[in-house]
C-alpha cells in the first residue's frame, strides 16, 4: 500500500476491501496477516480522524448568544437517529462435549 494520506473515505473504502478479503478466506497466512496490519492501521486513522472532526466540530458549536458552547455529541445519540446498525455476521462457539476437540 502507498505511503501517501488517504482521504478519509478512501481509507474507508479501502479498510472495507480489506474485510471483505479476510473474510473471503482466500488469502495465505502471510497475506492475511499483512492484510490484518494494514486494517488495523486504517482503522486507527480512521477512528483519528473521526475523533479530530468531532473536536473540530465541539469547537465551532455556539450557544445562542455567539458565544462557543461545547456540546458533547455521543455515539448513542446519532444511532437513535439512524438507527443500530445492523451485525452482517456472527460467530457462535459451540462447547459441545460430544463433538471432535478442536486445537483452536
Amino acid at each position: 500500500m502507498a505511503d501517501k494520506k488517504l482521504t478519509f473515505e478512501a481509507s474507508l473504502k479501502e479498510l472495507e476491501k480489506i474485510v471483505r478479503r479476510l473474510e473471503d478466506g482466500d488469502a495465505s497466512l502471510e497475506d492475511s496477516l499483512k492484510l490484518f496490519e494494514d486494517g488495523v492501521r486504517l482503522s486507527r486513522e480512521c477512528q483519528e480522524r473521526l475523533n479530530q472532526a468531532e473536536r473540530r466540530i465541539e469547537i465551532l458549536l455556539k450557544d445562542e448568544n455567539g458565544n462557543p458552547s461545547l456540546e458533547i455529541i455521543r455515539a448513542e445519540d446519532l444511532r437513535e437517529e439512524r438507527g443500530e446498525p445492523k451485525v452482517k455476521k456472527r460467530i457462535v462457539f459451540d462447547d459441545n462435549d460430544d463433538e471432535e476437540e478442536s486445537p483452536f
